[in-house]
């Protein structure tokens, strides 16, 4: 189907809409990009190229149309939290109340060795009240962490639709040591979440709390994490957090992948997904006014001939808008031709899709960098993170992309971090520094 043509059937279809407020109107939808590596490839070898799939979320029109929120705070008042820490995370609790109306929820819930819900979820419609309660939280105790998080759920779970933006936000200084305390567990549990229509965001204050216990629970309910060295930062993290949380445009976003015939996925990058018969499968729980994601398979294409066009993929997305309430459908068809010209398949690159590729392959790598250093292996860690910066400064190069040539300066601080004596800070910047670029995070 040509552009113009999937254009104006998308416009006619917007158009015959009779939703509450939005009859007969322009709906703004979710813009949604699929690209290979090369439009072009070099005919008579079998080889692989990159697909990307991109969903870039559409401007508010107003800020009072975004979805109502309802947001559980479960916050960490064991004894290690004590002076300064505690104070800084009430204070930044509090002003985050600011970015609230009162067509949201809210919750507030506290744990040490037991859970407390100080703010059973209600609408925001006392806002000194619900500060004077996050006013009085005091320390105590040790850490239930998963405990913590479940009951900010139960809380969810009393104004749980697909209307409202679900989301914990979890801040801990410590290790989980009461109650299930492992990071497969607590991914068990964010996985749980996810599938009810909530995302964890995880933020881990000072250089105490287990880094992937966090991101195992922020990533299998693909919410945010967020390494937080200094208590001072607390206020502008949660800012941003309830900035994310406000600019949701789109939920419930599923993406399937087809792939043609003769054609054979690889891998996925960027994100958790499921192959299975020459199909992929994954989602992505929301997406936020004009941030992009998107997911990167490697696939593996046969022969082609000189002149001829041979489809790669089809792909279906499905998402809901928060703006009509409606499940909204794209498809599309992806295709590539061959030519034995070396000089028109090099000018058929893009840019596009292998600037994320090259970010997407490197980070596997730091993964294993980081694992590598875990296990003593101080050497051999740094010699990736030195290809890492390699790499980028060839492909920055090669693709006329200087934002790779930054990047890779940051590999070589890695490259002298993974050296550090303070392996602990340092791990956690490099955790978080991953996780980041794997989820395309959109805070910090």
């Amino acid at each position: 189907m040509n552009i113009f043509y999937r254009s104006l059937l998308s416009f006619s279809l917007l158009l015959s809409m009779t939703t509450a407020g939005y009859a007969k109107e322009y709906v703004p939808q979710v813009q949604v990009n699929i690209d290979a590596g090369a439009s072009v490839m070099l005919a008579g070898q079998t080889q692989t190229t990159f697909i990307k799939v991109g969903l870039t979320g559409f401007e508010l029109p107003e800020k009072h149309n975004r979805a109502p929120v309802n947001i559980a705070l479960v916050l960490d008042r064991s004894g290690s939290m004590a002076g300064e820490k505690l104070a800084r995370a009430k204070d930044a609790a509090i002003k985050s109340l600011d970015y609230l109306n009162a067509n949201d929820i809210v919750s507030v819930i506290v744990y040490d060795d037991l859970v407390d819900v100080i703010v059973p979820a209600t609408k925001l419609t006392d806002k000194s009240r619900i500060a004077g309660e996050i006013e009085r939280i005091r320390d105590q105790g040790s850490t239930a962490l998963f405990a913590g998080v479940s009951k900010g759920a139960s809380e969810i779970r009393k104004f749980l639709t697909k209307e409202r933006v679900n989301r914990v936000i979890l801040l801990s200084d410590g290790q989980a040591n009461v109650g299930p305390s492992s990071p497969a567990e607590l991914g068990q549990l964010g996985m749980s979440l996810a599938k009810e229509g909530m995302s964890v965001t995880t933020i881990g204050l000072g250089l105490g709390y287990n880094e992937d216990l966090m991101v195992q629970l922020a990533g299998y309910s693909d919410g945010n994490h967020v390494f937080v060295e200094n208590a001072i930062e607390l206020a502008d993290i949660f800012r941003q957090e309830f900035n994310s949380a406000t600019s949701v445009v789109a939920q419930d976003i599923e993406i399937i992948i087809h792939c043609a015939e003769g054609i054979k996925p690889l891998r996925v990058l960027g994100r958790e997904a499921e192959i299975d018969n020459g199909q992929v499968h994954t989602r992505f729980s929301q997406l936020n006014s004009e941030q992009e994601k998107y997911v990167l398979i490697e696939v593996e294409v046969p022969k082609g001939s000189v002149n001829e066009t041979k489809k790669l993929v089809d792909v279906d997305v499905t998402y809901n808008n928060i703006l009509d309430k409606q499940k909204h459908q794209f498809s599309d068809t992806l295709n590539v031709s061959f030519s034995d010209s070396d000089v028109t398949v090099a000018g058929a690159l893009n840019r596009d899709v292998l600037v994320p590729a090259v970010r997407q392959v490197a980070n596997e790598k730091s993964k294993r960098a980081v694992q590598l250093r875990d296990e003593g292996k101080i050497d051999e860690a740094k010699e990736i993170f030195e290809y890492n910066a390699g790499v980028f400064r060839e492909n920055a190069r090669l693709y006329g992309a200087p934002e790779l040539a930054e990047e890779a300066e940051a590999y070589d601080e890695d490259a002298e971090a993974i050296q550090s004596e303070d392996w602990n800070k340092s791990r956690k910047g490099l955790v978080e520094k991953n996780y980041s670029i794997e989820n395309q995070q959109s805070i910090k």
